[in-house]
């Protein structure tokens, strides 16, 4: 008997719409980058992380008064319950992937607070306010630990962005680097309806809480086809070994259809606009960290060899993370912490679309088109070969 298909299959949803929003929108012919009607150019040269994150939020930029209240908010909820350090120091080794820890850890704040299960907007809003305080702090414990350092505790004094690379490296960044982090922070806060956006709204969706919507985020943000490819860039850089092997790297990789990480985007038909801002921002700071020039010529080789094979034809270009990954290295931070670093970002956005939906909830209940047998007749044990 054959199954009735009354609707056209797309497979990964690709091109499925699941709701309306207005936090943020890809425009992936032309390759922009739009938050709340601000272009993401614009909001990485002005903009913080803190205010944008209202942004996201909110809906609207923030007066002075607001953004000096929300700036306070963020830095009153960036200390960690010690219970959380103690597990953190317990089941994080180098030898763990540090997004397992990390969603654990946000685990662990889902059962530590009082209130994780009242699931009112406000009560939601506020958890969601914590959690962009919070998991920063995390990454940052997450990432002494395996270097098997003491964690450093947060300092008042320092922006977001400041703060975060403190706890991570022990040191206060200088102004450029406190900078450049902003904007990879702001760069990854948001974009569109993506695989672990998606997640975290679906289980939402459920009426569960939002930690356990935020850990479902990140167990989907870890993979290497989302979050991880960032770190899967740098070693198949490492592994070309220099620009004077990226044809021949190239020409083996295609022999053999293996995709190159980095490159191209379900939604992107044109240059990444975060990939325009990153581009730049690494070649900039080969000057403060020349060990990483090597990587840095190897990762522009490629990315012309790329460009000038793909483009015209399949419209492959370099998406945000193939460049994200060389600045976190150029500020001293280990490969395997990249990817807790763009949950560190994407908090905001995964946030704002789980509250935006939520007022207005309807469980997400897609269906699968059947392709198995129906009426078959059962064969008792004994008689089964």
């Amino acid at each position: 008997m054959e199954w009735p298909i009354s609707a056209s299959i797309n497979k990964g949803l690709e091109g499925a719409i699941a709701c309306e929003s207005k936090v943020g929108y890809v425009d992936g012919v032309n390759g922009h980058l739009v938050y709340r009607g601000y272009d993401c150019f614009q909001l990485s040269d002005f903009s913080t992380f803190e205010e944008t994150s209202y942004l996201l939020l909110y809906g609207k930029l923030p007066n002075n008064q607001e953004l000096n209240d929300f700036k306070a908010k963020l830095i009153s909820y960036r200390e960690l319950p010690y219970e959380v350090f103690d597990a953190l120091r317990l089941t994080t080794n180098i030898n763990t992937h540090p997004m397992i820890s990390l969603y654990m850890a946000v685990g662990m704040l889902g059962a530590i607070d009082e209130k994780t299960e009242d699931i009112s907007v406000a009560n939601q809003e506020e958890i969601a306010i914590k959690l962009i305080a919070q998991i920063s702090s995390l990454v940052a414990v997450i990432a002494r630990i395996r270097a098997g350092k003491k964690p450093v505790k947060p300092d008042s004094s320092l922006s977001h962005a400041a703060n975060f690379l403190y706890m991570m490296t022990g040191k206060k960044p200088d102004a450029v680097t406190e900078k450049i982090m902003d904007i990879a922070l702001i760069l990854h806060a948001d974009h569109g309806m993506n695989a672990s956006t998606f997640t975290g709204m679906v289980a939402n969706s459920t009426l569960t809480d939002m930690y356990s919507s935020i850990v479902a985020a990140i167990t989907s943000l870890k993979g290497s086809l989302h979050g991880g490819a960032n770190e899967k860039v740098l070693y198949d850089l490492e592994e070309i070994g220099g620009p004077e092997n990226a044809e021949e790297w190239f020409k083996k990789v295609r022999e053999t259809k293996r995709k190159v990480m980095g490159f191209g985007h379900r939604v992107y038909k044109a240059y990444d606009p975060r990939a325009r801002v990153f581009g730049p921002l690494v070649r900039f700071m080969v000057e403060k960290r020349p060990e990483i020039k090597p990587l840095v010529d190897t990762a522009t080789k490629l990315d012309s060899i790329i460009v000038r094979e793909l483009a015209k034809e399949k419209k492959i270009f370099p998406n945000v993370d193939f460049y994200s990954g060389l600045i976190y290295k150029a500020m001293g931070i280990e490969t395997a912490m990249f990817t807790p670093i763009f949950a560190a970002s994407r908090i905001s956005g995964w946030t704002a679309r789980i509250l935006e939906y939520l007022p207005k909830n309807r469980l997400f209940r897609p269906r699968a088109v059947y392709t198995g047998d129906i009426k078959l007749e059962y064969i008792p044990l004994d008689k089964r070969v």
